[in-house]
């Protein structure tokens, strides 16, 4: 009986085909799609449907930024691995930013491919993967010069609207209803990112960075979004 069931977004029929052809050699079930809608449109039908998403970012009418943004709308938790031929560092950041677990450039060994998708369906496939939920009570929270809705989305700062991508968003609750406690890295990407806390990797740093950007009045000296050298991070509402 085939395992798992992956979708495969490929515009390029051809590596849509290798691709398909190797994974079912492994064993698994594959469907593809050549664009983004199709896509979502098959993950809107049944949400259950796939236990991971392996996602071309150069597609037709629709990047693959937008098609992972718009997942992540519909299922927080199903896993998701880029592959493209985008090789910069903003690039991949971009990627994390929308929502996704890993990203692989193109052209790439195909071994490395099959390990990263045994990993994923591993390490953060559903039926394994301890996600943190929010608490449903808070709705509304500010500090500082800040006011968030984390219903809505909705951010001003100072008064001016601020725009927070989902993951941003879900990092930020976390350090509000963990307030002043120190907050290890591991337990950040176990519990926002849904990632092993044994990875390897500074998105942590990165998203932290880019709160401080946002809400501190001087990033460089922050008051809310505090760095524990060798234990974490931690979140002051309302500093002394």
């Amino acid at each position: 009986m085939a395992r798992e069931h992956i979708l495969v977004v490929e515009d390029e029929e051809h590596l849509a085909t290798g691709i398909k052809y190797n994974l079912c050699a492994e064993g698994y079930r594959v469907t593809t799609v050549g664009d983004g809608p199709s896509a979502l449109r098959l993950i809107e039908q049944d949400p259950a449907a796939f236990d991971l998403v392996i996602l071309d970012l150069m597609l037709p009418g629709m990047s693959g930024y937008a098609v992972c943004e718009a997942l992540r709308a519909i299922d927080r938790t199903l896993p998701v691995l880029i592959i493209s031929a985008r090789s910069l560092a903003e690039d991949r950041t971009r990627g994390f930013d929308v929502g996704a677990n890993q990203y692989l450039t193109k052209p790439f060994d195909l071994d490395e491919f099959l390990s990263r998708v045994r990993n994923l369906l591993t390490f953060q496939g559903r039926a394994t993967r301890r996600q943190w939920q929010p608490a449903g009570s808070m709705r509304c929270f500010e500090f500082g010069r800040a006011k968030v809705n984390f219903d809505t989305y909705e951010v001003t700062v100072a008064g001016e609207p601020a725009r927070l991508t989902r993951l941003e968003m879900a990092l930020l609750r976390y350090f509000v209803e963990h307030q002043g406690r120190v907050i290890p890295r591991a337990e950040l990407l176990e519990n926002v990112w849904g990632v092993p806390g044994t990875l390897n990797t500074r998105t942590p740093d990165q998203f932290l960075r880019r709160l401080r950007k946002i809400f501190e009045i001087d990033p460089a000296n922050p008051r809310h979004f505090l760095t524990i050298r060798d234990a974490g991070y931690r979140f002051i509402a309302k500093p002394e």
